[in-house]
């Protein structure tokens, strides 16, 4: 599988693991949501706060396991060096993350003060490697 073709995918699949490095270099998996910005640039909204944020800013390499909303189904991962991007510059990327993975918000008025109130980031992965390559 290419970049190109998990970044096509995943436009239509959202649900997703996330996988960040610890301070003990074991792994710490997070169920997210995963939206594809303008630029193929993979999207993921998490909080200042979140333990993947702080892994993602001392090691910024991320692994998403994308799969289908019935769980069994098609399945990629995508992988690459990860990028946290704080308010105010988040608030864009926040709007095209939500509109990639829900649609229109019925008040982007609101939508931006929780995104104010909650501390939200974006996690930026451009997919570097992709797959599977073989079915085993």
């Amino acid at each position: 599988m290419t970049p190109d073709e998990a970044i096509q995918l995943i436009r239509s699949q959202h649900r997703a693991v996330l996988a960040t490095t610890r301070g003990d270099g074991g792994v710490q998996m997070s169920p997210v949501a995963v939206g594809v910005d303008d630029d193929g640039t993979l999207l993921i909204s998490s909080r200042e706060t979140a333990i993947k944020v702080k892994n993602l800013r001392k090691r910024p390499y991320a692994a998403v396991c994308v799969m289908s909303d019935n769980f069994y189904g098609q399945w990629l991962q995508a992988e690459g060096e990860a990028r946290i991007e704080s308010l105010p510059e988040a608030m864009e990327p926040l709007v095209r993350y939500y509109r990639s993975t829900v649609g229109e918000h019925p008040d982007w008025d609101e939508y931006r003060a929780a995104m104010v109130k909650e501390q939200r980031v974006v996690i930026r992965i451009p997919v570097e490697r992709a797959g599977p390559n073989k079915q085993g």
